[in-house]
């Protein structure tokens, strides 16, 4: 943990295919003293309860959209999990919308 007053907060990014890499960073970021905001649905994850075969509506997907831009809000930075470079859509508009309010960004592709 750093020497400030409260734990960095660190906000997961990527495309939710990626539950793996989800669960793994989530742990080694806890693992290293830090606060962890995540993902709670997996739409694309096809090997999760919480995957493709539950689905989102268009109106569910708007919401959850809005509410991981609320965690970028009160995070100090983003781990974006770019597994083989593939960075969709709606990351790329996270990592903007992060940078725009002067977040850290930081990027994991797995192979650390």
């Amino acid at each position: 943990m750093s020497d400030r007053e409260h734990p960095v907060v660190v906000c997961l990014c990527g495309s939710t295919r990626f539950k793996g890499a989800f669960d793994e960073a989530n742990y080694l970021e806890t693992m290293s003293g830090k606060i962890v905001l995540s993902v709670g649905f997996f739409m694309h994850a096809t090997d999760n309860k919480h995957g493709s075969e539950v689905g989102a509506t268009p109106e569910q997907k708007i919401g959850l959209d809005v509410l991981h831009f609320r965690k970028i809000d009160i995070c100090d930075e983003i781990l974006v999990l770019n597994l083989g470079g593939y960075i969709g859509e709606s990351t790329a508009r996270e990592i903007a919308y992060a940078k725009s309010i002067g977040k850290l960004v930081r990027y994991r592709d797995g192979h650390d």
